[in-house]
């Protein structure tokens, strides 16, 4: 894709987001008949059994969009590298798929799949080109950050619709960037993109109808660190590193967040729980929706100022980091010092007990298959 018509993008993102809430009720229905469910757990938010498999619908609709398009407006470098992208993000996906209907899988057999995906990533040509920096140490820490953003989004999925809002926004941002500097092929991946994720959320606001699961989330984390290293790849137009920063900040803060306090208090983060970001607005206060459309609204404020930033000189971007990392800093605090451990109770129980309404019952009567929580 040397160069696409503008009209092309809304077309992407149209059929994107239309195709994957096609395909997201027949994941459902696969579920429920197959008993693909996760069901409430102590250190899960929701009370009733939810259908698995909204993953699988993302993963199939993003990659029959972008081999379409791309069979349509063949890549100017080629298949190779736009087939081994699409084929790293599959395998991750199926490892989530077999690390939901498993029950689990161990955490460090899960890094080193995705390590080793990042190792491709890296040998496939993307890489975080650091100034001054040697080549084998950015190799590292080119590796370092697929492996960490595509875990931020697979923690950051512990709420109905944040992890895949969050990706809608994040993508959106990438395509904005991207356009910009006329870097099409990455604008036409971003907005398919966010379509499938869009298409997805349609049934994944609160009270989800179904839950992306290790399957989607460790496949969109991991098309996004992608993407956001391919903003860093042209030399002339090089983008930024606070601007790659800002775009996932939200899950990378939460990621930062949930590790930091667990290790002060001596436990392992890769255990599950309810204290993350959006759990801990919701012991504050706020309503499930009410804490995702929060973090949601801190997603914008970034994405627009990663936008600015790219477009910008270098003493805005210097005041947007400083602004941003103070905003976070001053975030930390009260975020931190809520009482997430005082309270086992699910945050759907908390929220009826607090409006004087009952609980919804749990799907159906079945004898159902217990599985893994669709997050930490």
């Amino acid at each position: 894709m040397s160069s696409l018509s503008a009209w092309w993008y809304p077309v992407i993102l149209v059929a994107s987001a239309l195709l994957s809430t096609l395909l997201v009720p027949v994941a459902m229905s696969v579920a429920l008949r197959f008993g693909f469910l996760d069901h409430p757990g102590p250190a899960k938010s929701h009370t009733e059994a939810v259908p698995y498999l909204g993953g699988a619908a993302i993963v199939v609709s993003f990659a029959a969009i972008v081999l379409v398009a791309s069979a349509v407006k063949p890549p100017p470098s080629g298949y190779g590298q736009l087939a081994g992208f699409l084929g790293l993000g599959a395998a991750l996906g199926v490892v989530g798929l077999v690390d939901d209907l498993r029950g689990g899988i161990s955490p460090w057999l899960r890094l080193g799949f995705e390590a080793a995906a990042a190792v491709a990533v890296w040998g496939l040509g993307s890489s975080a080109h650091l100034a001054g920096v040697p080549r084998p140490l950015d190799a590292l820490l080119s590796i370092v950050w697929v492996v960490g953003v595509t875990n931020a989004f697979n923690l950051l999925d512990n709420m109905d619709g944040l992890s895949a809002g969050t990706v809608v926004i994040a993508s959106l941002a990438i395509f904005g960037i991207a356009a910009l500097q006329h870097r099409y092929l990455v604008a036409a991946l971003a907005v398919s993109l966010a379509g499938c994720a869009a298409g997805f959320l349609r049934s994944n606001f609160h009270p989800a109808k179904i839950y992306m699961g290790d399957a989607g989330s460790l496949f969109l984390g991991f098309v996004l660190a992608v993407l956001l290293l391919k903003l860093r790849g042209n030399a002339p137009t090089r983008v930024p590193v606070p601007v790659v920063l800002a775009i996932p900040g939200v899950a990378l803060f939460d990621t930062a967040l949930v590790t930091l306090t667990r290790l002060a208090r001596h436990v392992s983060p890769f255990q599950g729980g309810q204290d993350h970001t959006s759990h801990r607005l919701v012991r504050l206060g706020l309503s499930v929706p009410a804490a995702v459309g929060v973090l949601y609204g801190v997603d914008i404020v970034l994405a627009g100022a990663a936008i600015g930033m790219s477009q910008l000189g270098d003493t805005v971007r210097i005041v947007g980091v400083v602004a941003l990392v103070a905003a976070g800093c001053l975030a930390a605090v009260p975020l931190a010092r809520a009482p997430v451990h005082e309270r086992r109770q699910p945050l759907e129980l908390m929220e009826a007990s607090a409006a004087g309404d009952g609980v919804r019952p749990a799907l159906g009567g079945q004898d159902l298959k217990p599985v893994k929580g669709a997050a930490p």
